[in-house]
């Protein structure tokens, strides 16, 4: 190997180190393995933790299947989905080979909570399942500050399931299809701060800028303005949900309208008004709208400027991605 090659490896593999310590750092250490259940965040009383402790290690004894449970104040700013996967890989829960390892991780600070399945279970317990028991079993307790009964009563149903000992009914299966085709679309998607903060950026940067130039610019301003009604009102709902979607909508079918009025009354903006129908062309804010005549169309193009700017361990499973999370 030359030295050019072998100097491009040491770059690359110092650089895959780096970001990988920069992952590390930006999810914060994970929890220990200090037990079937690891109730960091505290909010589960010591007889509970002993009772759901001895039915999984009972199922395990039984099954070989190793469930977990953990409770946390934070995900650090990852989604739950990330966390759970790396704290299953951490953890090494289920038998090498089986994948047989379920993880059930609550945030109570963040009202969040999934149920993280190993490849090897996934036919026992289904994503369907998983959400149903989120959603029937654990969510009301948790609503009611019944963080025990909540745990205890999720954990047997996930046994019973493992066990087969739960049978699917017409009622439930119709009930998840109704639920799913009334909510299509519309689910907002887990993301972490970091990752909202970043599309929230790209998405409001953009249709930000062309709401601007919509205010700024005569003529095309109100063609703009019903132009940017359905990305004001679709895009946000990606970062900020479907009710802040709507608020920002409303915010902007108003706002604009209002800021156009204020800013056609300033001598700059009639100035600009004037010149785009006696030049074909005006200067607002550094940049040169050229046009013909009262036509409505404009063009932009850039100005001249001056200046630039304990006892119980993994046995070597991992997850395969399947489960269901869900909020209360």
């Amino acid at each position: 190997m030359s030295a050019a090659l072998r100097a491009f490896a040491l770059l690359l593999s110092l650089s895959l180190a780096l970001i990988s310590c920069a992952a590390s750092a930006a999810r914060g250490d994970l929890p220990f393995l200090t037990g079937r259940v690891v109730d960091n965040a505290e909010v589960l009383s010591g007889e509970a933790v002993d009772r759901i402790t001895a039915l999984l290690r009972a199922h395990e004894k039984q099954t070989t299947d190793q469930v977990a449970v953990l409770t946390v104040r934070s995900l650090g700013g990852d989604s739950i989905e990330e966390y759970a996967v790396a704290v299953v890989e951490s953890w090494k829960l289920g038998q090498k080979g089986k994948d047989n390892g379920v993880l059930v991780i609550i945030v109570p600070p963040e009202r969040k909570m999934r149920i993280e399945v190993g490849y090897g279970l996934e036919g026992k317990l289904t994503d369907v399942q998983s959400s149903r028991i989120i959603r029937n079993v654990m969510a009301p307790p948790f609503k009611a500050g019944n963080f025990d009964g909540g745990v205890e009563d999720g954990v047997k149903a996930i046994l019973a399931h493992l066990r087969g000992e739960v049978t699917e009914t017409a009622k439930d299966t119709a009930a998840d299809e109704a639920r799913s085709a009334s909510s299509s679309g519309l689910q907002v998607a887990d993301l972490s701060i970091t990752e909202r903060i970043l599309i929230g950026a790209f998405i409001f940067g953009i249709i930000g800028l062309f709401t601007v130039i919509g205010v700024l610019t005569p003529g095309i301003g109100w063609f703009m303005y019903v132009f940017l009604i359905p990305f004001w009102a679709m895009f946000p709902i990606a970062v900020v949900g479907l009710q802040g979607a709507l608020i920002l909508l409303v915010i902007y079918v108003i706002g604009f309208p209002v800021a156009k009025l204020i800013i056609a009354r300033t001598a700059w903006y009639a100035k600009a008004q004037k010149d785009l129908k006696t030049k074909g062309r005006a200067s607002v804010g550094g940049f040169v709208i050229g046009g013909s005549g009262g036509s409505s169309s404009s063009s932009w193009s850039s100005g001249s400027s001056s200046s630039s700017g304990g006892g119980f361990s993994g046995g070597g499973g991992s997850s395969g991605g399947g489960g269901s999370s869900g909020s209360w």
